[in-house]
Order: structure tokens, then C-alpha cells, then sequence
């Protein structure tokens, strides 16, 4: 069996602009790392604190930790959080259990036992109320007294206004998945296909928002079941090219933040979050094939000659990627400021994944990239207007995912092979390895608190504010 690189399809352009974006972010690295401003020692401060109340620093711990929970936090990096808000407010042995569907504070240290239990995980917040729980959060960890203030901020993201229109996001979702099929190396047409359907998926996600959980799994199986008929009857009528559009427009249903993130926890020894998620995540999947294989059951795959390379060109990639990353952004409701770092990270990535590649092949490209995007994420993350490096993340899960598959054919197998089992194993070892790359590059840049957040000046300002207005918090 040769190398990886002997039998690689990868052309030499392409790899020489996936070196030279690499070799730009490295420069671009080193910049931030020596512009970033020394953090203050926060952390002292915060153990000399005065004693909060008991109530009222449970209530800002499960009011937070929900938040945390539903923004796609590691249960190890929301304990974590919780503890040291509870140590910033003068009550360290407050201690915290965290599952993905539920939250449970109690102290101890009083004259009588007090706990506090919510529930978690009952919706997902947007990009811009990722940023704003981050640095929420960041304020929190290190700040003394600000337990009530951090309480009030949190229970007012969900009413923050949405950086985007509603029709912002449909055509939004229209680019990023006309970009995606670029990548997964769809024909013209199937260029134009994938962002038509883009913009019906798009219109169907925002209208079923707000359904019941228990609907949700009807709406994934007729979304794939849709998009997989419109597909194949296209490719059996006019052109068998454009069958890589399948998964783009599908492309937000993938699970592929929760499958990493369970691997995550798995590999940190958090058993019983880090199953729990992974069930979830291959429930979606299933899912997905589900609509999948039903569709080509009903028409047929037809067949299709295997294409060399990109067949739009070595640039349409490069361009496609910054497409994907202002389209994911948009629909996403990334803050407008954290768009350009969010592109430098898919930048990255896909550079990475390119050059794992030709080194590796297959599954482990995803590895690559998750390796290499991971550090600029966490670097970028400590800019002062970087976005926090879950926010940078997400989209690059997005990326990466199909990114992988399409290097490991799996428009190959929609050609012709009905092997959705084969579809499944592959897609799962690549969020697998992209949950490895993640964790070799956060030991790179320095720990798991990679994921956590940074302090945040004008954050900080507010929560001083908040206590000269309001005084110290008091029992209520």
C-alpha cells in the first residue's frame, strides 16, 4: 500500500494556496500574541471578596450554567465556571453537578443545606448570545460580588435583539450551502441547486424554530427526505454533477459540535455527559440517513463518472470558504465584528485539512484541521475583539465535517452505492477525529480552559457600575 501523498488527488496549486494561508495565519498568530495585553491578577481579588449570600449565589449559578449548557459548553468547562463563580463570591465550597439536560448547585456551608435544581438544554442560543454568555461568564469567574449582576445579564440574552433580519438568514443559509457543494465538488448546476436548496432549508429551519422538541425529529427526516428527492430527480434528469449538492444544504442538521464536544467529554472522563451527547448526536444522524436512504429508494442514485479535482477550479475552493464563513456567520447571528476572525479560522482549517490530506488521506484530514484551527481559535479568542473560541469553533465543525466526507468520497458513494451504514461509520470517525484534533491543539495552546473565556473590559466596567448602583447584593 503507498503513502497517502503517492496516491493523493489534491492538485499542486491548491496545496501551494493552502501553505500560503497557513504560513499568512502563522504571521498572523504571532501578531496577536505579541499585541495581546497582560490579563490582570483577578483571581486574588476574588478570594478576599465578601461573603454573597447563599441564595443568591445559587440562583446566579444555575441561571448561568443553564446559559452555559444551552450555548454548547463542555459539562467540565461549566463546573469549572460555576465553581469559581462561587469562589468570587466569598463561598468556595459551593459545590456544583452538571449533566447536558440538567444543573444542580448546593451549599453546605450554612446552617442549613440549600440546593438549587433547573433544567438545561431546552434550546440553543445563536452565535451573538454565545459571545455575550462568554463574556458574561468571564466577568464572573474573577469578579467579586457581581453573583446578582451576573444573575440579571444572563436572564437578558435571550432578549437581546438579533444582529440579523429573518430574510438575512434564509439567504444567508442560500450562500453557505452554494459554497459548501463548491467543496464537496458539485457541477455548476449543483452549485445553483445546492443554494436553492439552501434557501428552502433555510426558510423550513426558521419557521420550525420554535416547535416542540418532540417535533424536531420529523422536521430533520422530511428536510433530508426533501432535499435527497429534489437532488437525485435533478441528476437523473439533467445532470449526474450535481449530486454533492445533497449535503450541503443539510449541512446545520449534521451534529457535528455535539459529536465533538461528546468526544470531548469522553476523553476528559465526563462518562455520562459525554454518552449522553453522543447518543443524541447519532440519533441525528440517523435521521438524516433515514430521509436519505428513503429518497433513493424511491428514485435511484444515478451513476456518475469520478471527476479529478474541483471541477470549477483550484481558486473556487478558496473562494467558496470565505463564502461558507460570511454565509454560516450571518445565519448563525454572529456579532457583524466577529465575521472576518471567524473567516481567518475556516481559512485555517481547511488549509490544514488540505495539507492532512496529502499527508494522511481520508479521516485524519479532519484531524489536521481541527488541530491547527483550534490554538488560532484560543489565540484569536484573547484578542480584544476576537469572538470567544466556541463561537470560532461551530462553524468550523460545519466546515470540516462535510469537508471530510467529500475528501473520503462520499459523494462516491451517493454515485451509485446505497451503502448508508458505510456513510454512517465514516462520518462519525471523522467527528471523532476532529474531537482529537481538538483536544491535541487546546494541549498545544495550554488546557481545556482553551474553551473558557477571557476578561473583557467593558464587561468588567459594567459589573463595577452595577455594584456602585445597586450596592452589594443582598439577600432577596
Amino acid at each position: 500500500m503507498p503513502p497517502a501523498i503517492a496516491s493523493s488527488t489534491i492538485s499542486l496549486p491548491t496545496l501551494v494556496i493552502a501553505v500560503g494561508v497557513l504560513l499568512a495565519s502563522g504571521v498572523l498568530v504571532w501578531w496577536l500574541m505579541r499585541s495581546r495585553q497582560p490579563s490582570r491578577p483577578a483571581h486574588a481579588e476574588a478570594r478576599a471578596a465578601e461573603v454573597v449570600p447563599a441564595p443568591v449565589v445559587l440562583d446566579s449559578m444555575a441561571v448561568m450554567g443553564t446559559a452555559m449548557i444551552d450555548s454548547g459548553y463542555p459539562v467540565g468547562l461549566v463546573r469549572d465556571a460555576l465553581e469559581d463563580l462561587a469562589a468570587a463570591s466569598g463561598r468556595p465550597t459551593v459545590q456544583a453537578v452538571v449533566f447536558p439536560t440538567s444543573i444542580l448547585v448546593s451549599a453546605t456551608d450554612t446552617a442549613a443545606a440549600q440546593t438549587r435544581a433547573v433544567t438545561a438544554g431546552d434550546s440553543s442560543y445563536l452565535l451573538y448570545q454565545v459571545d455575550a454568555v462568554d463574556r458574561i461568564v468571564g466577568v464572573a469567574r474573577t469578579r467579586p460580588r457581581a453573583a446578582e449582576w451576573v444573575r440579571r445579564r444572563i436572564q437578558g440574552v435571550a432578549a437581546l435583539p438579533a444582529p440579523f433580519t429573518r430574510l438575512q438568514r434564509i439567504g444567508a443559509y442560500g450562500v453557505l450551502s452554494a459554497s459548501l457543494s463548491v467543496l464537496l465538488g458539485a457541477s455548476g448546476p449543483g452549485v445553483l441547486l445546492a443554494g436553492l436548496m439552501g434557501l428552502a432549508v433555510g426558510t423550513v429551519l426558521l419557521l420550525t424554530e420554535r416547535l416542540s422538541p418532540s417535533s424536531h425529529a420529523l422536521v430533520i427526516v422530511a428536510v433530508a427526505l426533501g432535499v435527497a428527492l429534489v437532488v437525485l430527480l435533478v441528476a437523473h434528469a439533467l445532470d449526474p454533477g450535481v449530486l454533492p449538492a445533497m449535503i450541503a444544504p443539510l449541512v446545520i442538521l449534521l451534529p457535528g459540535g455535539l459529536l465533538t464536544i461528546a468526544v470531548i467529554e469522553l476523553a476528559t472522563g465526563q462518562m455520562m455527559s459525554g454518552a449522553a451527547r453522543a447518543a443524541a448526536g447519532a440519533m441525528r444522524l440517523l435521521l438524516l440517513a433515514t430521509g436519505i436512504v428513503a429518497a433513493s429508494a424511491l428514485v435511484g442514485i444515478p451513476t456518475r463518472d469520478p471527476v479529478a479535482g474541483n471541477p470549477l477550479g483550484a481558486i473556487a475552493p478558496w473562494i467558496a470558504v470565505g463564502l461558507f464563513g460570511i454565509g454560516i456567520t450571518i445565519y448563525q447571528c454572529a456579532r457583524p465584528a466577529s465575521i472576518g476572525w471567524i473567516v481567518i479560522v475556516l481559512y485555517v482549517a481547511y488549509g490544514a485539512q488540505v495539507i492532512g490530506d496529502v499527508l494522511f488521506d481520508g479521516v485524519l484530514s479532519a484531524l489536521v484541521g481541527a488541530a491547527v484551527m483550534t490554538p488560532v481559535a484560543v489565540i484569536i479568542a484573547r484578542h480584544r475583539t476576537g469572538p470567544p473560541a466556541l463561537v470560532s469553533f461551530l462553524p468550523a465543525f460545519w466546515l470540516l465535517v462535510p469537508g471530510a466526507l467529500g475528501l473520503t468520497g462520499v459523494a462516491g458513494v451517493l454515485n451509485g452505492d446505497l451503502d448508508a451504514t458505510g456513510t454512517i461509520i465514516t462520518t462519525v470517525a471523522t467527528m471523532i477525529a476532529i474531537a482529537l484534533g481538538v483536544l491535541l491543539g487546546l494541549a498545544v495552546s495550554g488546557s481545556l480552559r482553551g474553551f473558557a473565556n477571557a476578561e473583557f473590559d467593558e464587561f468588567d466596567k459594567s459589573a463595577q457600575t452595577s455594584e456602585q448602583q445597586d450596592g452589594p447584593s443582598k439577600e432577596p
